[in-house]
């Protein structure tokens, strides 16, 4: 299935809390093994520089300290690494560049790791983004609000009903979209200065953006300088210590670099959100409605054949959740 901006689902009672995360690093080593094997017969074949170490020391940006990372095999011209600590997974990429990425080709179907049709769908994603502010007002019922890479804007006309909503924006295309509709989005990455226009905040949301970061740890600490005591920080991506993602290995239906540069374990999120002095107050695996549209776009793309729109799919969705994409609330303490 495939990456969604969309997030909707009941609370769950047995949802993960951060008690749950320790020691999660590495549940399923040895389905990884088989599934990596099946993946890349032959490691030290692949190519690429650096392919062929099998064990790398890097800085880890959700321990924060030099780690030991694990080849595990490459993907589009990517090693993807895994720290052996906390389970964070990383792309390693040359000359990827974002901003002449992420354009309207991105949400229009020119791109296959993108979406097929963002703005035909806009129906079925409000009535999703609506799920997800309810879900959000459980945690913080109203106040100022930012969307870091809003794409359209559809969440935040959900949110504005409720809180005083901002949106960063780095597609030029969909930030115009925004404005044109009322919104009072930026275009640009989230930098001190962009910011700084903004002030502080209440609720900061990173739906299904973390892992399009260079670096998500600067971003976050700088978001956190900005996000007001007892604030919240939403964020979804995908779960890289999932069973699915474990035993799918490097055809898992997330792992898509080089747009997708990073991949967070329950553990390392926690690890991460620690070391920023933020508190992990839910963790869940939500279910979500996707339009059809964009299951058939993906599965094409996964199955290496031509993508063909279907246009009533557009106006379509189907209940999904294969437990392998995560939403987490991080709160920053009170003075």
């Amino acid at each position: 299935m495939p990456e969604e901006r969309t997030q909707h689902s009941e609370d769950s009672k047995g949802g993960t809390g951060p008690e749950d995360l320790r020691g999660s690093a590495a549940p399923f080593d040895r389905v990884e093994e088989r599934a990596t094997a099946i993946a890349t017969p032959r490691t030290k074949n692949h190519e690429g520089f650096g392919s062929s170490v099998r064990y790398r020391s890097h800085v880890c940006l959700a321990c924060g300290q030099a780690r030991v990372y694990r080849f595990l095999y490459r993907k589009n011209g990517c090693d993807i690494l895994r720290c052996e600590q906390c389970g964070l997974g990383r792309a390693e990429t040359m000359g990827f560049d974002p901003e002449s990425y992420y354009t309207r080709d991105y949400f229009s179907g020119e791109r296959p790791d993108g979406y097929a049709d963002y703005i035909g769908t806009e129906n079925i994603l409000r009535r999703e983004f609506a799920g997800t502010v309810e879900f959000i007002r459980k945690f913080r019922a109203s106040g100022r609000l930012l969307d870091v890479g809003c794409a359209y804007g559809f969440f935040l006309h959900e949110a504005k009903r409720f809180f005083d909503v901002s949106g960063i924006e780095l597609a030029e295309d969909a930030a115009e979209h925004c404005r044109r509709s009322g919104l009072n989005v930026f275009t640009g990455q989230a930098d001190e200065t962009l910011l700084g226009r903004l002030g502080t905040t209440d609720v900061i949301v990173l739906l299904d953006v973390i892992e399009h970061l260079p670096s998500p740890r600067d971003t976050i600490a700088l978001l956190v300088n900005h996000l007001d005591p007892g604030g919240i920080i939403v964020i979804t991506t995908g779960d890289f210590g999932s069973l699915y993602s474990r035993v799918a290995g490097a055809h898992w239906r997330l792992m898509t670099p080089p747009q997708h540069l990073w991949f967070f374990s329950q553990a390392s999120m926690q690890a991460m959100a620690t070391s920023l002095g933020l508190e992990v107050e839910h963790l869940d695996h939500p279910w979500k409605v996707v339009p059809l549209s964009l299951i058939s776009f993906q599965l094409t793309r996964m199955s290496g054949l031509r993508s063909k729109r279907i246009a009533i799919s557009n106006r379509l969705g189907l209940p999904v959740n294969l437990f392998d994409a995560m939403r987490v609330v991080l709160r920053k303490p009170s003075r």
